[in-house]
């Protein structure tokens, strides 16, 4: 990577302000610059003179502030390309708040037309789709250890937003949801469940168990439950081999309690269990691990994990700001999870 002198990376930075509208019409001062970013008034002017002769600013003389050229600010935003790889077309949310927000700041972002699920999370299929996709850097939402290393052995720009990124050099942000996994298993285990079983993506279990995951294992273990397949069901990631894998747990000992990594996982076993006249929660208890707009319309309501994008999206941004800069960026932050009691969990008798 590039090595910037000071000037050049506080030129970087008074750019990105720009460009996300910080200043509308003028520059502040090189002194009151020089106090707000904590670098010398040396420093500053040499950046301000750097944004003067690329035409960001136009000065208005002696002892005056500089105007800021805000089409040249548009102009250079709008060359930087990002690419957001989603898990898979039911990410609507995400995408939304991502496109928004970047597209608000004048950044140029592409959604390739398939996701990670869709790919298989297989590197030689995403590798095809990196190669079509003219981009600068990527956002990688729910992505597989092998696949952040293949974006990382190619020297790819990437941010990684959930997903198997512990132990990776790469910048990193979403839900801290392996605190609130165990939280939400001890709390099933105080209500009396025992047979609880965790559903959730075949990345999230294999080879090894994600944080999260292993959080869910860890607060069985504590209670005296060994935790083994029945706790932790390996399944074919589509519609069909879902339905398989609920037909499988309620055809003998069903589970008491079922948390479920998805809302499309938790609306398909709702629809499951209606089918079968089995009752929510007089026979199972339901938690889902992820918000959803559609659980406002849900009566019993739904017992479920709640996290906010905003700081997920504006953690990227700075990311972004930063990528540009020329700042070596690989911080890993984690956003606060709650959860929302519903009357999908009851207490066993």
């Amino acid at each position: 990577m590039k090595t910037y002198t000071i000037p050049e990376q506080v030129a970087n930075h008074l750019r990105n302000e720009m460009a996300r509208g910080r200043w509308l019409n003028e520059m502040p001062g090189r002194d009151a610059l020089a106090k707000k970013l904590g670098v010398s008034p040396r420093s500053v002017q040499s950046a301000l003179d750097i944004l003067e002769k690329e035409g960001s600013l136009v000065p208005q003389g002696q002892g005056r502030s500089c105007l800021i050229n805000l089409k040249k600010n548009r102009k250079r935003t709008q060359a930087i390309r990002i690419a957001v790889l989603y898990y898979s077309s039911l990410d609507l949310s995400l995408e939304y708040e991502l496109r928004h927000e970047l597209e608000r700041l004048g950044y140029t972002v592409t959604f390739p037309s398939k996701g990670l699920h869709e790919l298989g999370m297989k590197t030689t299929r995403i590798k095809k789709i990196v190669r079509n996709v003219d981009a600068d850097m990527w956002i990688v939402y729910a992505a597989s250890k092998e696949v952040l290393q293949w974006f990382l052995d190619n020297k790819i720009k990437v941010f990684a937003i959930a997903g198997r990124h512990v132990g990776l050099p790469i910048a990193a942000t979403g839900p801290d949801k392996a605190t609130a996994y165990k939280q939400t298993t001890r709390m099933l285990i105080q209500k009396g469940h025992h047979r609880i079983v965790l559903a959730c993506a075949r990345h999230l279990r294999i080879p090894d168990p994600s944080k999260p995951t292993a959080r869910f294992l860890e607060a069985l273990r504590e209670a005296g439950i060994p935790g083994g397949e029945f706790n932790l069901p390996d399944w074919d990631e589509t519609p069909e081999g879902f339905q398989r894998l609920l037909h499988s747990l309620f055809s003998a000992t069903p589970p008491t309690a079922l948390i479920l990594d998805q809302p499309v996982l938790f609306h398909s076993t709702y629809y499951f269990l209606g089918q079968r006249n089995i009752k929510v929660p007089q026979d199972v208890s339901l938690v889902c691990t992820d918000p959803d707009p559609n659980f406002t319309w849900y009566r019993p309501s739904v017992a479920h994990l709640d996290w906010k994008l905003g700081p997920v999206v504006r953690r990227i941004v700075k990311w972004v700001d930063h990528v540009t800069s020329g700042i070596d960026d690989r911080r890993q932050s984690y956003s606060k999870v709650r959860y929302v009691p519903g009357e999908t969990v009851r207490a066993l008798k």
